[in-house]
């Protein structure tokens, strides 16, 4: 009895927690099927008449900007995370191995700017935006997106501490620089943490919803996308509900795929 209980618990702490994760993606599902009236008239587990009507989806495609969200999107995701990587890795890597005046002050600081909440320096960062001349451009939100890179640069460091400095003394005998040690020695061996940080950022900038609206109000991205069926007078929920459907799907068949990137990276550095 006493080791049933242990496990009865864990599995009704298991069964709460898929149905709270459920339960609102299977409401959102089913009222991406129903019609205007038909989403109005019946209750929120209802099943739709016809499984078959795609309306929603090709109105939240063609009406919504999804196709502009998508490319704006993906043009911002791929020059945020290469950014992201390149000086994740490089500071990763002067703090690994290089011992220098002010060393602990500079951690100090990483650590406290992860601790400040993002939305207290919204005013700062309007000014500095706008002062710039890149308030509602993409530049602006590249920009934003590669000065919020604190936990990349962490996941570097815990992985970067895992590679021998053999290594490098090794590569320094043979005549490399800090560079090449850098580019072909700690790059390539730093490629589950690469795999994670694109992973957890790339999600992150894809489900951004803030960001964009206050800084690229002329442009859609595919988090803003669902916002222009939004009105003054009501809102269209089931073409709403049908164009989430089309934003959950990349990111849930990304992860499905790539999953077991997200696990190894965050444990190796700390097991090997």
């Amino acid at each position: 009895m006493k080791k049933l209980a242990p496990t009865t618990l864990k599995y009704l702490s298991l069964v709460a927690a898929a149905v709270a994760v459920l339960l609102p993606l299977s409401v959102v599902l089913l009222a991406s099927f129903k019609s205007s009236s038909e989403y109005a008239s019946t209750g929120p587990l209802t099943s739709p008449q016809n499984w078959l009507n795609f309306d929603n989806f090709a109105t939240a495609f063609e009406q919504g900007g999804m196709v502009e969200g998508f490319i704006n999107t993906t043009v911002i995701l791929a020059i945020s995370l290469a950014g992201t990587i390149l000086i994740g890795t490089m500071t990763a890597y002067a703090i690994d191995r290089f011992n220098f005046r002010g060393k602990k002050l500079v951690m100090g600081l990483f650590l406290v700017a992860s601790l400040i909440p993002s939305v207290t320096s919204q005013v700062a960062t309007f000014q500095l935006i706008s002062s710039m001349g890149l308030f509602n451009t993409r530049s602006a939100l590249v920009l934003l997106f590669l000065g919020t890179d604190i936990i990349a640069i962490f996941i570097f460091l815990q992985f970067m501490a895992s590679i021998p400095t053999s290594l490098d003394e090794a590569a320094r005998l043979d005549g490399a620089n800090y560079w090449t040690i850098y580019w072909k020695i700690i790059l390539p061996l730093l490629k589950p943490a690469i795999a994670t940080v694109i992973i957890i950022k790339g999600i992150a900038i894809y489900n951004e919803f803030y960001l964009p609206f206050l800084y690229l109000p002329s442009e859609g991205m595919i988090s803003t996308s669902l916002f222009n069926f939004k009105g003054p007078f009501g809102a269209q929920w089931e073409v709403i509900s049908a164009g989430t459907i089309l934003v959950i799907l990349p990111t849930l068949i990304a992860f499905i795929f790539l999953q077991r990137w997200i696990y190894r990276g965050l444990v190796a550095g700390a097991v090997k």
